[in-house]
């Protein structure tokens, strides 16, 4: 039927659209229109078209020497997601941040098979990491995605973290080095709130300038001052 070819086609395009975005937020930095083609799998025209529409939108934007970027419009977007979550959690993060000399972060449960960071806030006093928000990765790498994990039900869990995880569930707080970005620590605890998306807030570093344990009560408490304000 031809109605049904060109939904086939317009899914496709959209898909596509969309692919295009992720090649760009995993790569974390501007890309050529050649490299985003070939990371699609598809001729360099067909990329063209592609970001001329999500440029048109604020979705993408370019660089004087002609290489593509994320756009403004994305943030205007991500600002409605969670947006109640976002904003208890957002003072949160800061007052952690500065007295742990960390960058922290609020992550979100994806698809059910990945960890995405929805906001982060940066140390003031001290040397920051710089991460942004809408940096995926697996459940199963980081402490982030391994403190949503404690949140479901063991059976779930993957037989190869399994004794990991039970630790993290023994001790309330996951950790890891260099799983995500090299060289980067970090510490986690969930956070689990009603009506709300699985969840965990992370401190990251090249270093740790607290003991484990001690970095995770301040998580722990942060945590807790989000689910009030909320009303879990």
């Amino acid at each position: 039927m031809p109605g049904k070819a060109g939904s086939s086609t317009g899914s496709q395009t959209l898909g596509r659209g969309i692919r295009l975005l992720e090649i760009l937020a995993d790569a974390g930095r501007s890309m050529t229109i050649d490299e985003l083609a070939g990371s699609l799998g598809v001729h360099r025209s067909v990329a063209y078209r592609l970001l001329r529409t999500l440029e048109d939108h604020g979705l993408i934007a370019r660089e004087a020497t002609g290489r593509i970027m994320l756009g403004a419009g994305l943030a205007a977007l991500a600002a409605g997601v969670s947006h109640d979550l976002q904003q208890a959690a957002l003072p949160e993060l800061k007052a952690a941040a500065n007295e742990l000399g960390m960058t922290c972060l609020l992550v979100v449960a994806h698809d059910g098979a990945e960890a995405v960071t929805l906001i982060s806030a940066a140390p003031q006093q001290s040397v920051a990491v710089a991460y942004r928000p809408g940096h995926r990765h697996p459940l199963t790498r980081g402490a982030p995605g391994k403190a949503i994990l404690l949140e479901r039900d063991d059976k779930l869990w993957p037989a190869d973290l399994r004794e990991e995880l039970t630790l993290a569930g023994t001790r309330g707080f996951a950790t890891s080095h260099g799983e995500v970005v090299p060289s980067l620590w970090s510490v986690a605890v969930p956070l689990m709130i009603p009506g709300q998306p699985d969840a965990s807030i992370a401190a990251i570093h090249v270093s740790l300038p607290r003991s484990e344990p001690e970095i995770a009560e301040r998580l722990g408490t942060a945590a807790k001052a989000i689910a009030r304000a909320l009303g879990g």
